[in-house]
């Protein structure tokens, strides 16, 4: 921009409002609306607890029985206990305020957790797969009746820790990892269930390998969709649901706007979406209201929190509008 070339910046973000030299911040509010993600340190607590137990005992009755299917599936739980940790400490890390180097805060940990998560689980169900189809070639005894009971107590346990995240997963990806693990280990218990009763019946032992085969399958294409997410929020692509173009659009129809460009929209966390835009007004900048209206559109039409506006008064040459954040 040249010198002769006037500006102004409005920043709409939070419950505050100022200007100072030029540059004018408008708040607003969200009508209740809260940034910080929900709290879930207790249900994290209980199913760490749960989980450690669980794999307490499952790995006791594995060796006293000589059951490998129990053992793989304590290592299984084990990541799980691991999994739900790392989205625990996320979770934590993102309530801290901004300090230092962090201007945001460690809010975007919650996305890493949940690609680490996603990453955690196609380990766990492809060890599962690998032992399953080495069970078809070598099969072994199996005390079918012990390992029904086993599982039937996880079906419990991951049952009671799913339902613990369930309401969360909607909103936020990172409790979603915490709900599939628990859950894709409820789904594999039952799994376990069936093929001990079916085993205990028949006695066909290769029903306990196919029937993991299935259950991991399964969990694969829950966990593809987790991990897609986590790669696209990680590489700061528009969060799922928040279409750049329609953004763009909105911004265009504004009253006064007659060109828009550097439009950018990205996950600050896997529960924030920051905006940054540059907007052309050629009779000059409307005031701090617009800025605050404009903001409060946004969030309420695609769910931006953070909104920080560039207002121009120059026509940019035809400008055009660059949406670099895709969805």
């Amino acid at each position: 921009m040249s010198g002769a070339h006037s500006h102004s910046h409005a920043h709409a973000h939070g419950d505050h409002g100022h200007s100072h030299h030029g540059h004018s911040h408008a708040g607003h509010s969200h009508g209740g609306h809260s940034h910080a993600p929900a709290s879930f340190g207790r249900a994290f607590a209980i199913g760490t607890a749960l989980n450690l137990g669980f794999v307490a005992v499952e790995a006791g009755y594995g060796i006293a029985s000589g059951s490998m299917s129990l053992l793989a599936d304590a290592g299984h739980n084990l990541s799980d206990v691991l999994g739900l940790g790392i989205a625990w400490t996320a979770a934590s890390l993102g309530k801290r305020a901004p300090k230092g180097r962090y201007t945001y805060g460690l809010r975007s940990s919650s996305i890493l957790a949940a690609l680490v998560n996603a990453l955690l689980l196609l380990v766990a169900i492809g060890v599962i797969a690998v032992e399953a189809v080495g069970r078809f070639f070598h099969p072994e005894p199996i005390a079918a009746g012990t390992v029904m009971i086993v599982a039937a107590i996880g079906i419990l346990v991951n049952g009671i820790t799913a339902l613990l995240f369930a309401r969360g997963g909607k909103d936020d990806i990172n409790i979603r990892g915490a709900f599939l693990h628990m859950a894709a280990d409820a789904a594999i218990s039952a799994g376990v269930v069936v093929a001990g009763f079916l085993i205990l019946k028949t006695g066909l032992v290769w029903i306990d390998p196919a029937v993991s085969l299935i259950v991991t399958a399964i969990v694969a294409f829950g966990t593809w969709g987790l991990l897609r997410d986590s790669v696209n929020m990680s590489l700061h692509a528009a969060p799922p649901g928040v279409d750049p173009a329609a953004v763009g659009a909105f911004l265009a129809a504004e009253p006064g706007v007659s060109a828009i460009h550097d439009l950018h929209v990205w996950p600050m966390s896997t529960t924030e979406t920051a905006l940054t835009v540059h907007l052309i007004l050629p009779t000059g900048y409307p005031g701090d209201a617009f800025a605050a209206g404009l903001a409060d559109r946004l969030q309420h039409k695609f769910g931006i929190d953070h909104t920080t506006i560039q207002i121009e008064t120059d026509d940019c040459g035809g400008c055009t509008l660059h949406a670099e954040a895709t969805a």
